[in-house]
């Protein structure tokens, strides 16, 4: 498992590593059961504090991507991936409702839209 962190980002350290983490679940590269490193070697391997990790991995626990059991580690939950992707619709659906209030209100066509909404797809 291979997580990068960006420290350019705006985006905190904890919720780098939960997304990506979470990225590798969807994607199938981490299969159900497989064991995420402990929290002590990721932070060693990733040069961040234990604290940083642990809080990412209660963030993946409390969002039903992994479980843990005590003096074993952290584990890829079982995922319904029909309750994910309509999670994640709808956060698209909300995300693009924005988009539409911007592109009103700063006069931009549908049609203008629709290009620049392929544009960025086809990047």
């Amino acid at each position: 498992m291979q997580i990068i962190i960006s420290n350019s980002s705006k985006e905190p350290i904890y919720e780098q590593i939960t997304n990506q983490i979470k990225s590798l679940i969807l994607a199938g590269e981490l299969k159900e059961g497989a064991a995420l490193p402990s929290i002590r070697q990721l932070a060693k391997d990733l040069q961040i504090s234990v604290i940083t990790t642990k809080r990412a991995y209660e963030e993946l626990e409390k969002a039903g991507f992994t479980y843990s059991i005590v003096g074993k580690g952290s584990f890829v939950a079982e995922q319904n991936l029909e309750v994910i992707r309509e999670k994640k619709l709808r956060v698209i659906e909300e995300q693009l409702g924005a988009v539409i209030t911007n592109s009103r209100e700063i006069g931009l066509s549908l049609n203008q839209l629709q290009q620049l909404l392929k544009i960025l797809y086809e990047e």
